[in-house]
């Protein structure tokens, strides 16, 4: 990534603990997993 932007984010408190958890899992922050997973997604 050349360049990073900011973004404020607002998600169900559900969405917010699955991804806390599946970051700990993949010893990820949560910023590195929802980047990983947004990423992923677009691959295809």
């Amino acid at each position: 990534m050349d360049e990073e932007k900011r973004v404020t984010l607002r998600l169900p408190a559900e969405l917010h603990e699955a991804l806390k958890s599946a970051a700990e899992k993949d010893r990820r922050s949560i910023n590195a997993e929802i980047v990983y997973l947004l990423e992923r997604s677009l691959e295809s």
